[in-house]
Parts: C-alpha cells; structure tokens; sequence
C-alpha cells in the first residue's frame, strides 16, 4: 500500500481491529463533529501495533477501501526514561516522543526527584498519558503506539540503560535505552550503577529537552 494514503487521508484514527474498523464514540466526536467530515472523504485507521488500512466515512462509520498494510517495526526497541517534570511537562513529552516514533517511554522517580508520584496519582497520570500518546499518533499519523509505563525507581532502569550526563561522550550506534535524570542531576550512586553515561550537549537541558535530544539521536544512529 502506497504509504502517502496515511500523509494525504483527511484523518488517521486509532481502531481496535482494522480488520473491522469500528469508531469509539471519541473517535467519530472527532470526525463528524470536530472536523465536520462528510460521506465519501478518506480516512485511514490504525490499531496502533503497526496495521493501518484506508477507509472512506459512510454516515456515522467507515467503509474500507484497501487492504490491510503492515508497517514492520524496528528491530531494536527504543527507550527514553525520564525523571517525573513539573507541571504539564509529561504531557508535552510523551506527546513529542510519540510524534518522534519512540517505542518505550518510562516515567522515573530518581533520588534527587521533585516530583513524585504516589500509586493513585501515578494511575491516573499513566491514563491521562496514554491518552496523549493515542492522540499523537493519530496526529503524526503513526502506526506504532508506545508504551508508556512507571514511574518507577530509576534504579530498577539504569543498570541497562545510559544515562544522560554532562561532559560524558556523545550518544553513538548501539544506544537504546537512555535515562533522563531529574533538574538537579543524577545522583552519584544513580551513576555508579548505570549501563554508561553519555552527554546530549555542551550545555545543560531541561528534563523535556533532553528527552527530545535523546529520542532524536538515538533515532538518527537507527535509521
């Protein structure tokens, strides 16, 4: 299948068989309320484990028009964790890694973190992100939704993964698992016990920034 149909359907939305492509009751709000779609306008479906196909609406459904395509995934999975910002910064960050095409995204609490979350509040931050992560494929027009998990001790993580550190090398071929640590660093343990260490940068970035630097280089040494 001619992968411009996803770049040029009037929407791409999230399905849970594109097999039988069935609206959720926000997916068709979106559709025919917010964007206003009528009959016969292209939209392309994903289930967000790599198959999409391309639809066209008919009333308040969809009506397939191709066969199913499969997009394979890369052979290594790539990981961004990052210690748990302040304020909506999650939010902005899964968004963004999501956009980037990132497979994994672990929410951190490191032991110079601010912010932590208890197991309620972690719960309904994880949803309220997954959230953001579905809405950003369907904008981005992906066909791969990551996994967003945690927050967990980074100490459970760094063991095997890299942790960003100022002064440290630059991120090489073979990364992909990098540990973002908290506004106030990695703590000296926390770098003992991590897989390596390796420098974003000459300057020092935010926890959002440097996520972002991170995913785009490791995707760079992927691709």
């Amino acid at each position: 299948m001619n992968p411009e149909l996803l770049r040029s359907a009037s929407a791409h939305v999230l399905v849970d068989d594109v097999e039988v492509p069935v609206l959720t009751d926000d997916a068709a709000h979106h559709l025919f309320r917010v964007l206003r779609m009528r009959d016969g306008e292209p939209v392309t479906v994903t289930d967000g484990r790599g198959a999409w196909r391309a639809c066209r609406t008919l009333g308040s459904d969809l009506e397939p028009e191709s066969e199913v395509a499969a997009e394979a995934r890369r052979s290594n999975t790539l990981t961004v964790a990052c210690a748990i910002p302040k304020q909506d910064r999650p939010e902005w960050i899964v968004q963004k890694l999501t956009e980037l095409g990132i497979d994994r995204i672990v929410l951190l609490h490191a032991e110079r973190s601010v912010v932590r979350w208890s197991d309620d509040r972690g719960a309904k931050q994880l949803a309220k992100l997954r959230r953001v992560a579905a809405e950003a494929v369907q904008q981005s027009r992906g066909v791969w939704l990551p996994v967003v998990c945690g927050p967990v001790d980074a100490s459970d993580v760094l063991p095997t993964a890299v942790a960003a550190e100022p002064g440290a090398p630059p991120i090489g071929p073979g990364v992909d698992t990098i540990a973002i640590g908290p506004e106030g660093g990695w703590s000296r343990v926390e770098l003992e016990v991590a897989a390596g260490t390796a420098s974003l940068g000459s300057t020092v970035l935010r926890v959002e920034t440097a996520a972002i630097v991170a995913a785009a280089r490791m995707i760079m040494h992927t691709e």
